[in-house]
């Protein structure tokens, strides 16, 4: 691993320039490659040492440079990165494809694999050699050498593709403006909403106002606009996205993406690529996940009609005289919301200063676990917003680095993620330990208030910073398996248990403060926020398994697709629709997950884990929700093991049980709902 010259050995951000990349890529893959020639000709017999733990280590400086890199295209994105971020992946990936359609390397590996039983590894090693010996077959060791050359080709057009539909709905996202000038437009906007969009208008030049499909000027706008027409506007720009016959219109790319996804999956002697996918998941196969998810939806679709009927009867009360559409769902939820429990977000945002919700989610890991976060203004960084915490251990020692990056901004990905510049792993003696990075979307400070958060970012930040104490907590001795290197299924229990702490009065006295008096939140305000907590459940329940649906349809694909993006979709996701479909939108086209990021096959995941999360969160419900007992449990058996064995096992080690899906449905309020 090389070495830089700055505090904790973090990037130099301030010295790195676009132009150094490149080089450095063939540089480190350069030495990599005589890596690698150096295992392949060694005369020794291969064993555990001199082939798996030598192949195991032998690019960590490359995938460091990966992630800071690819963080970047994520975060501080430009065109020239962009265009850089073409070159350098299928780069990467031809890299990636010599190693494992590497005969000789194969070979070694494999005859470390065959001997595995005598070896006398321990559980970490066995799993690091397993998982080395997947490697090599899932992708494409024990094909044909034509068949070699077709999966080489394929996989690189796929790595340039993926980064081709983000950056077109990036520009796609960034492109759309919403600039008003009639004070009457605003009509239903809060103070909060109006003044983060005339700052918004003032920093591009211009009078008045301005709405963007960034979070959360998206989101606001779409809870709050009275003009029922400019919400429609709102709706069909950000739902259009990537699907406006334009050159930044991702339907040809999902169609190449979905159709080389099947094909190497059938290369690989699977009839689909989410057969591939979920051979390496805890549901292990496309059966278990469909039948997963429409479990689900049998218990939620009729809780989320109900509610459909219960919102149009209201809208109809305060005078709608039409059936409500999806650009109106936000508008009435958030209006029905405060008739029944009388909070809006307006009463609420003032109590959730973003520094007082960052120290007390900072306080909430101290009591669990006894570690600290300390300001840490010597780390260079890629944007005068982004800051840094050392975290330290209960006995000082230090953990990690973290940044926390929480502004949006045009050259960023909307959403949330958390990510690593430098992951842990052990070697000669030394733990190395992580560099996490938190990269959140909130509402920027303006000239009168801080950045003030809504209840449902606060839940985004706990669960981006579970995500955070995953990487945090490792203690594993490989890279490959430390931290979040774990099934995608399995993944979100760290973020996800989170979240709980959201709905605990306890935690809430400490962090709900109004911004301007100090007082804490008041106690009927924390009951109703508390008692509306599984107000429209059922809908957002359906929505989320439609988007499992609809991701499990596009890997399922046994041909290539014959028909139009957007009719397949809809065909996808109308066992959950409750409104009817809108032509000329399309969510599909700009669903990074699937499309862009890792969760191919995977998103049913998030409600996997949340089986997890809620079965996993109600030990602490018994024990105490700041028992650090039961905190020391989840760190050791879940949190420190990262991917070094079978997530079930490690779950049942903390649980003593298999998870039942009881506590979720009781949480989300669908039992007798």
């Amino acid at each position: 691993m090389f070495e830089y010259n700055t505090t904790f050995q973090s990037v130099p951000f301030d010295k790195i320039r676009t132009e150094h990349y490149k080089p450095a890529f063939e540089s480190l893959i350069a030495e990599c490659r005589e890596t690698l020639d150096r295992i392949t000709s060694s005369p020794e017999e291969p064993d555990f040492l001199n082939t798996i733990e030598h192949l195991e280590r032998h690019n960590y400086s490359l995938k460091r440079l990966e992630q800071t890199f690819f963080n970047i295209n994520a975060a501080e994105t430009s065109e020239t990165i962009q265009q850089l971020a073409q070159e350098i992946s299928p780069m990467l990936t031809a890299f990636y494809n010599d190693i494992t359609l590497n005969e000789p390397l194969f070979e070694r590996v494999k005859k470390v694999y065959e001997k595995r039983s005598v070896l006398k590894l321990n559980t970490e090693q066995t799993r690091l050699l397993e998982e080395t010996y997947k490697m090599f077959v899932r992708n494409g060791a024990n094909l044909a050498p034509s068949a070699k050359e077709e999966y080489r080709k394929l996989t690189e057009e796929l790595s340039a593709l993926t980064l081709k539909f983000d950056e077109n709905v990036l520009a796609e996202t960034n492109d759309f403006k919403l600039h008003l000038t009639d004070e009457k437009d605003l009509a239903g906007l809060p103070e909060f909403v109006k003044e983060a969009a005339a700052l918004e208008a003032k920093s591009k030049g211009l009078e008045g106002w301005l709405f963007t499909l960034k979070m959360p000027s998206y989101t606001a706008f779409m809870k709050y606009a009275d003009n029922r027409e400019l919400r429609q506007k709102m709706f069909m720009a950000y739902s259009a996205r990537s699907f406006r016959e334009n050159e930044k219109d991702n339907r040809e790319v999902i169609r190449r993406i979905v159709d080389i996804r099947l094909k190497l999956a059938n290369l690989l002697g699977y009839k689909t690529y989410a057969g591939y996918v979920l051979e390496e998941r805890m549901a292990k196969n496309p059966e278990t996940v469909k039948s997963f998810l429409n479990d689900l939806i049998s218990e939620s679709k009729p809780a989320a009609q109900k509610e459909y009927a219960e919102l149009q009867d209201f809208a109809k009360s305060t005078g709608a005289d039409f059936k409500i559409q999806r650009w109106d769902w936000a508008y009435y939820s958030e209006k029905l919301r405060n008739s029944r429990f009388s909070i809006t977000d307006e009463m609420i945002k003032p109590y959730f200063h973003l520094e007082k919700v960052e120290s007390g989610i900072f306080n909430l890991a101290g009591k669990l676990y006894g570690i600290s976060f300390e300001p840490e203004n010597t780390i260079p960084v890629y944007n005068k917003d982004v800051r840094t915490f050392r975290v330290l251990d209960q006995d000082g020692s230090f953990l990690a680095l973290l940044y926390v990056d929480y502004f949006p901004r045009d050259g960023k990905q909307g959403g949330a993620w958390m990510t690593n510049y430098l992951e842990q792993y052990k070697v000669n003696g030394e733990d190395i330990r992580p560099h996490v990075s938190l990269v959140l979307n909130f509402t920027k400070p303006t000239d009168t208030k801080p950045s003030l958060l809504t209840y449902e970012e606060v839940r985004t930040f706990l669960h981006e910073f579970g995500h955070a104490l995953h990487s945090i907590f490792s203690d594993c001795n490989y890279m490959g398996l430390s931290g979040t290197n774990v099934y995608r299924d399995f993944v979100e229990l760290p973020s996800q248990i989170m979240e709980n702490w959201t709905e605990q009065k306890e935690w809430l006295h400490e962090v709900a403060v109004h911004y301007q008096t100090g007082q804490p939140m008041p106690e009927e305000m924390i009951d109703n926020i508390l008692k509306s907590r599984n107000f429209n459940s059922g809908y957002a329940f359906v929505r989320q398994l439609s988007f499992g649906l609809n991701d499990m349809a596009w890997h399922t694909l046994e041909v290539p697709l014959d028909r139009p993006v957007q009719e397949f979709e809809t065909s996808a996701m109308a066992l959950t629709e409750l409104f009817p479909p809108v032509p000329g939108t399309c969510m599909s086209t700009a669903f990074h997950h699937i499309f862009g990021g890792g969760y191919a096959a995977g998103y049913y995941g998030y409600k996997w884990a949340e089986v997890l999360d809620a079965d996993a969160f109600s030990v602490f419900k018994q024990k105490g929700i700041f028992d650090r007992a039961t905190a020391k449990s989840f760190r050791d058996n879940i949190l420190s093991k990262g991917g070094t064995e079978d997530p079930m096992v490690l779950y049942k080690r903390f649980r003593g049980q298999e998870p039942s899906v009881e506590a979720l449905l009781e949480r989300a309020g669908l039992r007798g709902k």
